[in-house]
């Protein structure tokens, strides 16, 4: 009895799941599938290149296909090569054969050579004083006569790379005060701004290469690069005082004094010359400074009175060089040539003699600017006040009519519509192949 209900039992419980089961199927049956994975799809073609690609023709248009694209397409028939033709192309095919269909299929580099020519310009008023908010409409700029349109203007400031030239061939007191005066070239530069130092007496010197305006070494370089300048004295080349008055084995210890030999003859003595190698100077800068960026506005500062004597390099050599290179010649006269009336005369130049002052000429002939100072303090004021000068210029440019292939020098002209201004400019350029890069 007991074995048939546990029977009985055991079927009840396997027809009670059976008909969960049957419940819980149209549930598993409302589940969303899982989707497959998506079938690798080619490519698409770039954009021009449908088709096929003929060497030297481009791209054709596309062959029309049935088939699937991942099925490939079955190969054309090669087709007989063409009879080589007998006649001579003439010059309008071959111009045609040689001229692409697409810009796509084939790419060509054009080289243009233009004359783009940079003009640094100041503007100051009756008082010397700069002028400030100036336009492109406010210029005229002329080349050998003929107008040019202005396609570049600028009125921003630019860094500087300054080549700073000492004349150590001063008197003892002007050389004093500019010694005195050199701690406050510093002040005057930017942290942008780059300067190397030079002083010239017998001969040229470079001091140190372009460093920072603002770093610690230029102090350093300034205050081992001072002089004691020069003392003249009264010269005799007669009488008892022309005798030399020291002898070692019977030849006069300065051979510049003794009679005879190295220095005259044997009846009187040849007074020393003065050596103020202004243009050898200038011209040692020079080339140290045309190998700098060109983002630089590139500037000579001399400090000097301007005379010239013994110099191996002329004016008018140093003058091209800088009208080609881009450089620009600021000054601060001193001495002699920085006093009122004397300093004017000193610009005239007497035959046999030497040059009381040329300064003036590298200042006018490259744009460039000279102050006149005869204290410490003015020299220290003109400092600043040309470093100013020169990193605020008005920036002109414009491309030149005159072919690239002529070298000759070419005079510029720069003019404002404003009488009571003065205008600050290069006198003109010579053209040179850096121009053209």
């Amino acid at each position: 009895m007991m074995r048939g209900l546990t029977k009985l039992s055991v079927l009840v419980v396997f027809l009670g799941l059976g008909f969960g089961f049957n419940r819980l199927a149209p549930a598993q049956n409302q589940q969303t599938p899982v989707p497959d994975a998506p079938t690798p799809q080619a490519p698409p073609p770039l954009p021009g290149t449908q088709g096929p690609i003929t060497p030297g023709e481009g791209t054709g248009p596309a062959p029309a296909s049935t088939t699937s694209s991942t099925t490939p397409a079955p190969a054309a028939p090669a087709q007989p090569a063409a009879a080589p033709s007998t006649s001579q192309p003439s010059a309008e095919d071959n111009f045609k054969q040689e001229a692409p269909k697409s810009s796509e299929s084939a790419l060509q580099s054009y080289v243009i050579n233009v004359n783009f020519v940079e003009v640094p310009v100041t503007v100051k008023d009756s008082k010397g004083h700069a002028v400030a908010g100036l336009t492109f409409r406010d210029f005229k700029v002329f080349e050998n006569v003929t107008r040019e349109p202005i396609s570049f203007f600028s009125a921003d400031s630019q860094p500087l790379s300054i080549a700073f030239v000492i004349d150590q061939s001063l008197p003892s007191n002007v050389m004093d005060k500019v010694n005195t005066s050199l701690g406050a070239l510093q002040g005057a530069l930017s942290p942008y701004d780059e300067v190397a130092v030079f002083t010239y007496a017998h001969g040229t010197k470079e001091w140190t290469t372009f460093t920072a305006g603002q770093g610690e070494r230029l102090p350093a370089v300034l205050s081992l690069a001072q002089n004691a300048g020069t003392d003249p004295t009264v010269p005799f080349n007669s009488g008892p005082f022309a005798n030399c008055s020291m002898t070692e084995n019977g030849n006069c210890v300065d051979p510049n004094l003794q009679q005879g030999h190295s220095a005259g003859n044997g009846q009187f003595s040849n007074l020393p010359k003065e050596l103020h190698q202004l243009n050898d100077a200038i011209l040692y800068a020079a080339r140290e400074l045309s190998t700098r960026p060109k983002q630089f506005r590139r500037v000579i500062y001399v400090v000097s009175d301007g005379k010239e004597f013994g110099s191996k390099a002329t004016l008018k050599e140093v003058v091209r060089y800088l009208q080609t290179n881009k450089i620009a010649v600021y000054g601060t006269l001193v001495g002699e040539s920085a006093r009122w009336g004397e300093g004017w005369l000193d610009r005239f130049h007497l035959p046999f003699e030497m040059y009381s002052n040329i300064l003036y000429k590298y200042t006018a002939t490259t744009g460039g600017d000279l102050d006149s100072e005869n204290g410490a303090n003015g020299i220290e004021k003109s400092y600043t006040k040309i470093a100013d000068e020169a990193r605020n210029q008005y920036t002109l440019g414009y491309f030149s009519h005159e072919s690239i292939y002529d070298d000759k020098y070419r005079k510029i002209d720069v003019r404002v519509d404003r009488p009571d201004l003065v205008v600050i400019a290069k006198t003109g350029y010579y053209p040179s192949s850096q121009d053209y890069k």
